[in-house]
């Protein structure tokens, strides 16, 4: 049932089967346009039964024939076996769907116009290409992505997207049955003009062009695919984002939390960002996101409940002292009858004004059962706005339970400063969830502010959090601003690889322009990021300086030799 953890009892949707997907191979025929890289798009049949008069590039199922044919085409030394069979199908299908011809003569001339009119598109192509002592050209159709069809769909295919020259001399002509409209266009312009609502597109189809507009020629192209490897793999999952369908790669912020809510595909996960419900992400954990967008932010703070109606709840991050917020976390909080406000623990991640102010007022809300009040006091290095006093202080790996007759919910504790000196993580056992509070976003990464903050304590609580994901089997992680995010594990590690990435370039930063000032230390270090967010990055770019000289990893040159860093 998907990649998760979770209890199959906790999930919002009845599990179902995605329909099983079809083999099949699309090849992008490339040329060098007078601006510049073009690409051959054809438009289906509105009576299709797939994307129907879309715009795509030729291609269908691979047929049992195609992986019989070796002996007709010429491979490369490193092509394996499937992707043989995957370039012979892309041939074939781009013969009968646009008359043009991937093959050589036996003295290596290309195939050309009067070739392609001695065969017959109705006829067994392989069994013709033999006739005329045509060798199929597969060596020269390389691999540069590969797709697997959305699970909500109802007909699937496993299509590995090639890329191939478009032989000279040829022109495409259209079979006018599945395929209509042949026409050469420079990814950006089919972007455009499917942008502005005339030229329909699919979303695999979109995302191949947004990269392969990326590319000036041809021969860039295919020098990018020489490794014989897809540049990238993705089987893309569908929400509704003002009530229609929207759809998202692996890498996209989304993601993680469809795959989180619906693991099997379903097509009903709402993904807009509202401050007046909450957002069910399993049965018994919801999020209710406060209405504080910024900068600093995101699109709010995240505030969790766990536990059920016969249980109790616990509340992660509170959030702000706003009002409004705190009664909708109250009214979520029901119990059995209806009452709000069954609420019997609090927890803040840490004492940021974004996370705890919300603590006392929502306590006090709940009159019929006091909540405590649980996290870590604020260091005396916190700012005056970050001031937290809990009622209890938390023990490093103690857990939080509340249970009801048939079903429990433990949240182990697990400290990890960094972004702060009082900052905790909490991981709910049974179902392999980390909620990450600000150490772990989605979709950019937390900002380190010393005193309180401390880079060094943030790359070892990831470790730690790294070391938590292995033992509870964590997949997700809950983050206090952003989607959930899937794959924990590899997310934690590419957030350390990012840090330690920035690191290794403040380092060269600090040698180059040793007497500059820290203000020109942010321009060259952070010249991938916006200038707005520089005042932002400045406070990072401290915490990497004093991590840097605490930890030795710069050190001077000997006249004469090459600086080097200390490992």
């Amino acid at each position: 049932m998907g990649f998760t953890m979770v209890r199959p009892s906790q999930l919002l949707y009845p599990h179902r089967e995605a329909v099983a997907t079809r083999p099949a191979a699309t090849v992008l025929l490339l040329r060098d346009g007078e601006r510049g890289l073009e690409v051959l798009m054809t438009r289906r049949s509105t009576a299709a039964s797939f994307a129907p008069g879309a715009y795509v590039f030729p291609g269908g199922a691979i047929d049992a024939d195609d992986a019989l044919a070796f002996n007709a085409a010429a491979r490369r030394a490193t092509q394996s076996d499937l992707q043989l069979t995957q370039a012979i199908a892309a041939i074939r299908e781009c013969y009968e769907e646009l008359g043009v011809l991937l093959a050589r003569h036996a003295d290596g001339r290309p195939a050309d116009a009067s070739d392609v009119a001695a065969l017959d598109r109705h006829q067994p192509f392989v069994a013709q290409c033999r006739e005329r002592g045509l060798t199929l050209a597969a060596d020269d159709v390389f691999t540069l992505a590969h797709w697997t069809t959305d699970r909500d769909l109802p007909k699937r295919f496993d299509v590995p997207f090639l890329v191939a020259r478009m032989p000279e001399g040829q022109i495409p002509v259209a079979d006018e049955t599945e395929q209509f409209e042949p026409l050469w266009v420079r990814p950006a312009d089919a972007l455009a003009r499917h942008h502005a609502g005339s030229f329909l597109m699919i979303f695999p189809t979109i995302r191949t062009l947004e990269r392969l507009r990326q590319h000036v020629e041809v021969r860039e192209v295919l020098a990018a695919c020489a490794g014989e490897k897809p540049l990238w793999t993705s089987c893309p999952r569908g929400g509704l984002l003002k009530g229609e369908e929207a759809r998202y790669m692996e890498h996209e912020p989304p993601f993680g939390e469809l795959q989180l809510v619906c693991p099997d595909g379903q097509l009903a996960h709402a993904l807009d960002w509202r401050t007046d419900r909450p957002a069910p992400l399993l049965k018994n954990v919801m999020r209710l996101t406060a209405p504080n967008p910024g900068m600093m932010t995101g699109p709010g703070t995240n505030t969790y409940l766990v536990g059920d109606a016969l249980s109790g709840y616990i509340v992660i991050d509170p959030g702000p002292d706003d009002a409004a917020h705190l009664q909708r976390i109250f009214l979520a909080a029901a119990d059995e009858w209806g009452m709000g406000g069954h609420v019997k623990t609090i927890v803040c991640t840490h004492s940021h004004a974004d996370h705890s102010p919300g603590a006392k007022p929502l306590q006090a809300l709940c009159t019929r059962t006091k909540p405590a009040i649980f996290g870590l006091p604020s260091a005396p290095t916190a700012r005056p706005n970050s001031r937290f006093t809990p009622d209890r202080p938390l023990v490093d790996g103690e857990t939080l339970r509340v249970a009801g007759p048939s079903l429990a919910h433990t949240l182990k504790v697990v400290f990890t400063p960094g972004h702060a000196a009082n900052h905790l993580c909490l991981v709910l056992l049974e179902d392999g969830l980390l909620f990450s509070g600000d150490h772990i976003l989605n979709g950019s990464t937390t900002v380190i502010d010393p005193p309180d903050g401390d880079m060094t304590a943030y790359l070892e609580s990831l470790d730690k959090l790294a070391a938590a994901c292995a033992a509870h089997g964590i997949e997700f992680i809950a983050p206090a601003h952003g989607y959930v995010i899937g794959q924990a594990a590899q997310a934690i590690a590419h957030l350390k690889a990012h840090r330690l990435k920035r690191e290794a370039k403040i380092i060269d930063v600090m040698r180059r322009h040793a007497s500059d000032s820290m203000d020109d230390w942010v321009k060259y270090a952070y010249d991938d990021v916006s200038p707005s967010l520089w005042p932002v990055a400045h406070r990072s770019l401290l915490a990497h300086v004093e991590r840097i000289h605490a930890k030795g990893l710069l050190v001077r040159a000997p006249r004469g030799g090459v600086p080097e860093k200390k490992v």
